[in-house]
């Protein structure tokens, strides 16, 4: 169960200051726990501490840096349920989902310490202009500095390990973020982090207000920011960044081609899954379902049937397939979206109904292309279903998204799979599975609309660091540039070869 409260966490250490934000359950809306929330003051704290603490702890060594977050990994699987638990009650996430996501967190840890001490700079051949002979140079990354980390409510322990387990390979320090409501897995991981070695000051995290977090996307110490969450708060925070590095990860409406060669009932499967799983709170969630016409009434008749037979309620029940929304409010959202589009003619296959913050798994066909449903991100468990009849079609019908994420493709066709590579402008295609695939070592993000940058822990440490270049110019060399000069060109008007001049 969880503790009726929890403290912050500033400059490694627990604040028990307050306890004004209150935790709700997503089923019925009743307080779990409180927390501690923090104030503008404490903001500027963490970012004056994070500043001081960057020198030192960039100098650790690589494997310091692994150490700490394998000593991470090793606390987090000794409690493994509990932090499986604090998922399912925070977040709404059916217990079997929340076990799944300390599998991966372990993962991120554990991919994360490997590239801590794996990270290699390069040695560079420049003799390859007549005055770069005497030089050689050698490249090594370097801590970027201090970062700030926005996080999102969908996934609170993975997604922060995913920004925190780099920061801490690369030897930044950072200021986290959590989102309001599921802010307790990411304390509990300042808890666990808190037990280790590492110097005041690395690390805060700090559930706080969006006005008491303006600091971290203005204040000019801030050397990265890192933001996962909606394309217009992603955006707006882009233009108030100022010089600083910023990563976006911004969602989607992921679409998912079954071309009329694939395994249908894998297909259905696989998609009722990545639509409805997680109630459909993912960025690379399915929503739009491209299906060739020769497949798509059995393929049809499969998925209306799987998302009958998923069982909506209790996150706490292991028979759970569909937790709530992150609240009512969501909930009542996804419900107007899917009358609208009902209103324009689209048909409603099943599902869509919904009970407090609950909304059964829903599939529609002949949904228009312009309205919410089909052209932004849903973020609950609807699916959409058309018919294609050529393949480039599928493509253009994926691509027309002014988001562009990741788009699934079950084909068998070698050919038509590498064509959705080349054309599909989205940060991954996955053949022969859903978009909502992802491996947590892969490189991860989008094109469009859906954000800048990459995550997964070795793309994310380049993010975090900077390459710099030593030059040594090697004794006896010639002058190099400082003495070198082109041997001298004949006049444009004369000819130096008879034998190129004509035939």
């Amino acid at each position: 169960m969880l503790r009726e409260r929890y403290p912050f966490y500033l400059a490694g250490e627990a604040v028990p200051a307050n306890t004004d934000l209150v935790v709700h359950s997503k089923t019925d809306g009743s307080p779990l726990a409180r927390v501690a929330r923090a104030n503008r003051e404490s903001v500027a704290a963490a970012l004056a501490k994070g500043t001081e603490a960057k020198a030192a702890f960039a100098k650790w060594p690589a494997w310091r840096r692994a150490g700490v977050l394998r000593e991470l990994h090793g606390a987090l699987d000794s409690r493994r349920e509990e932090f499986a638990r604090t998922l399912a009650l925070e977040a709404g996430k059916p217990i079997r989902d929340a076990r799944t996501e300390v599998e991966r967190a372990l993962d991120t840890l554990a991919i994360s310490a490997n590239e801590a001490t794996g990270q290699n700079g390069e040695f560079l051949n420049l003799d390859q202009a007549p005055g770069s002979g005497p030089w050689t140079a050698i490249t090594r990354r370097f801590p970027i500095g201090l970062c700030a980390f926005i996080t999102p409510f969908n996934f609170p322990l993975n997604l922060v390990l995913h920004k925190v387990a780099p920061a801490l390979a690369a030897g930044c320090c950072f200021v986290l973020k959590p989102a309001s409501s599921t802010p307790i897995s990411a304390l509990l991981v300042g808890e666990l982090l808190s037990h280790t070695d590492l110097p005041p000051g690395v690390f805060s995290v700090l559930p706080t207000g969006h006005r008491e977090a303006v600091p971290l996307v203005e204040d000019e110490r801030v050397a990265l920011l890192s933001f996962t969450g909606s394309p217009d708060v992603g955006w707006d925070l882009r233009g108030r960044a100022g010089s600083k590095r910023i990563s976006l990860e911004l969602g989607g409406n992921a679409g998912c081609i079954v071309d009329r060669d694939a395994d249908l009932a894998h297909a259905a499967e696989r998609i009722a899954k990545g639509g409805f799983g997680q109630a459909g709170q993912s960025c690379i969630s399915v929503q739009r379902i491209y299906a060739h016409r020769d497949v798509y009434g059995e393929l049809r008749e499969r998925l209306v049937a799987l998302a009958k037979g998923l069982v909506v309620g209790d996150p706490l029940d292991e028979r759970t397939d569909v937790g709530p929304l992150i609240d009512e409010g969501e909930a009542r959202r996804v419900e107007t979206w899917i009358k609208e589009a009902v209103e324009r003619g689209a048909s409603l296959l099943c599902g869509g109904g919904r009970r407090g913050p609950f909304v059964d798994p829903a599939v529609l066909e002949g949904v228009p292309d312009d309205v919410p449903l089909s052209c932004r991100e849903v973020f609950g468990p609807v699916v959409l279903l058309e018919a294609f009849d050529e393949f480039e079609e599928a493509l253009e019908k994926v691509d027309a998204s002014r988001f562009g994420l990741q788009a699934g493709v079950f084909t068998s066709n070698l050919e038509r799979a590498l064509l959705a590579f080349e054309r599909l402008e989205v940060g991954a295609v996955v053949v022969g599975d859903v978009p909502t695939v992802r491996p947590d070592a892969m490189p991860y993000g989008g094109a469009k609309r859906s954000g800048l940058g990459r995550e997964g822990p070795r793309y994310a440490i380049h993010e975090y660091t900077e390459p710099r270049t030593l030059l040594l110019r090697r004794p006896g060399g010639s002058a190099g540039w400082a003495g070198w000069a082109p041997a001298p060109r004949p006049p444009r008007n004369e000819t130096p070869d008879a034998t190129i001049a004509g035939t």
